[in-house]
């Protein structure tokens, strides 16, 4: 760049600035501004043959005037011209104007693309670069329309400057993102590539940024930059601080082109060059050997490069995930940060464990530093610190250490700040899922959960545990017992009162032989709690207390005494009026029987993705560390217990659901069911559920092309479907539960139960097409001899969905 000289300097604008400063008020800066606006305006209409020095002091004083935060409206073309003076601080002060002030839309485009195309074929380096900034600064697609092709010409030639190589470079790169349809390398790809050999440092740092950005999107065309990567990286690791003389920062040679070939690399996957993939291992090696070497300086600087580069390579090691020793290396190197004085450093360590801890190579290693990992969740003072602790606690859990980690999440909950609380209470509630072994355990810690952060406990969480304690017979009194216990503290959180109610109704009777838990101490302890419920939890109670009329029929008379009131059957929402009177008028007028067939207990949910984890992945975001996928519990030998998106309290009391599994998907949650245990008792007539559809299996339909239903391709053998039929039928001679009859449309699942001579069979029916079945209907086909001993009602799928919900 030349030098300015010393006639160059504009005193009319250093005098206006002063001006400017020396103003007591806002209307007194306004005043002088206006009255130089004025001047400004009469001598670019007055005088037409004003030099270029007074059009460069007056364009000066408009970009100050804008710079101020007044509006501009002339003086664009006086700025225009001066991109044609031969002198360097004319035309400077021109592209500055342009790039400040004109609108990509200008009607003045262009004339100053043909001013930029002049100084582009000039051949004069100062005036390319200063043309080539324009554009950048700009990055119109006129402008790219019209620079794209000539750009990658000037990059590649042989005859460029550096100084303009690393401005083509920066600008093409700035043109791709704006415009990248109009920007092709083509014929230049494998010319730019090859500036990584340039022997410019600079050349080399500004072409790889454009070579990463192309990468990215292309990244088969730009492959053979790997081994150059490499290769300049190797040079860069191995040189001392001396032979980079001009490109070393605080004795850390080239940190920032380091950076840039590490982050390039990270865009492919490993070498398949054995003699590439090699060096790039030792260069990783060496950078990890001078992390541990001591510093050079004491210059914060200096360690602020060095780890740049450190952090870079772990990313890269992690990225590739195929180098065991490089891996458990990273981890521990990482290790040694989470206890730097540094609050950077700590938090990017946590960041980068929170990847390695998915690696298998790596996981055992980053379980080592748990202590420190749970120190730091208890006493760091920055929250997104502390916040990254919690990601890392819940990446590195496993099998062998969820219960402390739990333990310690749960601790930290209760004095968590209160913009992570709703994040954390999801991932306690996963991880005591994906690892319950004891599923007490998961109650005890759900119940917990909602006890310490019951705000923060969303509708997702205690329909989950729900779901797992309906589909879990072995831990249904346990979570009647606890819960039971639970509400006799006297503060009760409102999440705490529904998982009560829904649980006592479903299985209070596990836990009534108690005379502390007796039905009525139960109904009392629910009742207690009424009136400080919102409107859907005293709708859930009320379902609550017509169980208990089934399950307890001494609490009848005192559950219709309270259905009666004037505050149940004259409230003023219609949900909970409509539903005390209906229960009244059923637990009246019904006979045991029927009420012991409608208000029998939930069957299984059918297992799907836990709604939980969807929440999480959703509020982590797209570029959030990912978080594990509750099906590898399932790998480990965890069985998952129930899942639909279907709350507690809005579900159907069917087995079938509305929304579409995938086809290959055990849509019943039978297949792997333990036998159902005994059954609550009731009446001593045969219980038949009404809410199923019980019948032999409909005809095989199939979807035509129009979306309907229609009858089954002929392609199906009936012999062949009779054979499996059978073969699936034998089964049932030892098991009570199972998957009765499966095709690609449909999956007939079969509960039985049997106490005495009385015995009762769930028919379940699961739809695994993309639509909904219509006027499906089911039909009980007997001997005569035992049609007088069995109860068959027909429902249409329609009117299922209109019965009231518990």
């Amino acid at each position: 760049m030349p030098a300015v000289s010393k006639g160059d300097g504009m005193r009319g604008l250093a005098v206006f600035i002063s001006d400017i400063r020396n103003c007591k008020s806002k209307e007194a800066e306004i005043k002088r501004i206006n009255k130089e606006l004025a001047n400004i305006r009469s001598k670019f209409k007055g005088d037409k043959a004003l030099d270029g020095y007074s059009k460069k002091k007056y364009v000066c004083k408009l970009l100050f005037i804008f710079l101020l935060g007044h509006d501009i409206d002339f003086g664009h073309m006086e700025a225009v011209n001066l991109l044609s003076s031969n002198k360097y601080t004319e035309k400077q002060i021109g592209y500055l104007f342009i790039s400040v002030l004109v609108n990509s839309n200008s009607e003045l485009i262009r004339l100053i693309n043909n001013a930029i195309k002049n100084d582009l074929s000039s051949r004069n380096p100062t005036f390319m670069c200063l043309a080539l900034h324009c554009i950048a600064n700009v990055g119109s697609r006129e402008m790219a329309e019209a620079f794209a092709s000539e750009i990658p010409r000037i990059l590649v030639a042989g005859d460029t400057m550096d100084s303009v190589k690393q401005s083509a470079a920066l600008c093409l790169l700035r043109l791709y993102k704006t415009s990248p349809d109009l920007v092709l390398m083509g014929e230049w790809t494998s010319r730019v590539v090859h500036l990584l050999n340039d022997q410019h440092m600079g050349v080399v740092t500004a072409a790889i940024s454009l070579i990463t950005c192309l990468s990215q999107k292309n990244p088969d065309e730009f492959k053979t930059c790997v081994s150059l990567a490499v290769s300049r990286l190797s040079r860069i690791v191995s040189s001392a601080s001396t032979d980079l003389q001009d490109y070393t920062y605080y004795f850390v040679p080239a940190p920032w082109l380091s950076c840039k070939l590490l982050r390039l690399l990270q865009c492919y996957p490993p070498p398949e060059d054995g003699a590439v993939k090699g060096r790039l291992v030792e260069c990783l090696e060496t950078i990890l050997n001078k992390a541990q070497e001591p510093p050079k300086s004491k210059k914060v600087q200096h360690s602020n490069a060095k780890n740049a580069i450190l952090f870079e390579a772990i990313s890269l090691i992690i990225h590739y995930d195929s180098e065991p020793n490089l891996l458990v290396r990273a981890c521990n190197q990482l290790g040694q940060f989470l206890q730097h004085r540094e609050t950077n450093l700590r938090y990017l360590a946590l960041e980068s464990m929170c990847t390695l801890a998915s690696s298998e190579f790596s996981h055992e290693a980053v379980k080592t530093h748990i202590e420190t990992v749970i120190n730091a969740l208890k006493t760091e003072r920055d929250v997104s610190v502390r916040q990254r602790a919690a990601d890392l606690l819940y990446a590195m859990c496993d099998r062998s250490n969820a219960k402390q980690i739990v333990a310690e999440m749960l601790s930290y909950l209760e004095t968590a700040d209160y913009s992570i609380r709703e994040e954390m209470v999801l991932k306690v509630a996963i991880l005591a899922e994906k690892y319950a072994v004891d599923y007490s355990w998961y109650v005890d810690t759900i119940l917990n959960l909602i006890r310490i952060a019951g705000d923060y406990v969303s509708e997702e969480v205690w329909y989950r545990v729900i779901q797992i304690v309906i589909n879990r017979d072995d831990v249904q009194g346990y979570a009647a017992k606890t819960v039971f216990e639970a509400l006799q503290a006297p503060a009760c959180h409102e999440n705490m009162v529904k998982v009560g109610g829904y649980i006592l109704g479903e299985f209070g009777n596990l836990i009534a032989g108690d005379p502390r838990s007796s039905p009525l101490v139960q109904f009392n302890l629910l009742h207690s709690k009424f009136h400080l419920c919102s409107v859907p939890t005293r709708a859930l109670l009320l379902s609550a207390y017509i169980k208990f009329i089934n399950l307890f029929p001494e609490t009848k008379a005192t559950i219709q005494e309270v259905l009666r009131c004037d505050s149940q059957i004259r409230n003023s929402d219609v949900e909970l009026q409509q539903r005390a009177v209906e229960y009244l008028k059923l637990s009246s007028i019904a006979s045991t029987d029927v009420l012991a067939t409608v208000l029998e207990e939930m069957p299984p949910f059918p297992e799907r993705e836990s709604s939980i984890l969807a929440k999480l992945k959703k509020k982590k975001g797209p570029g959030a560390v990912s978080v594990p996928d509750l099906e590898d519990g399932k790998r480990e030998g965890g069985e998952l217990n129930g899942g639909g998106e279907r709350g507690p309290d809005s579900a159907a009391m069917s087995a079938s659901n509305a929304s579409t599994p995938s086809p290959s998907a055990d849509l019943l949650g039978i297949r792997s069911a333990a036998p159902m245990g005994a059954a609550p008792t009731s009446t001593g007539s045969l219980l038949v559920d009404v809410f199923s559809d019980a019948g032999p299996a409909a005809p095989s339909t199939a979807v035509n092309d129009d979306g309907f239903l229609s009858s089954a391709p002929p392609s199906e053998d009936p012999a062949t479907l009779l054979s499996e039929a059978d073969e699936l039928l034998n089964k049932f001679v030892c098991k009570n539960n199972g998957v009765l009859f499966e095709n690609q449309l449909l999956q007939i699942g079969i509960k039985s139960e049997y106490r005495q001579n009385l015995g009762r069979m769930y028919l379940f029916y699961g739809n695994k097409t993309s639509v909904q079945f219509a006027s499906f209907t089911t039909t009980v086909s007997c001997p005569g001899e035992l049609q007088s001993h069995i109860l068959s009602m027909q429902l249409d799928l329609n009117r299922l969905n209109t019965l009231p919900a518990f």
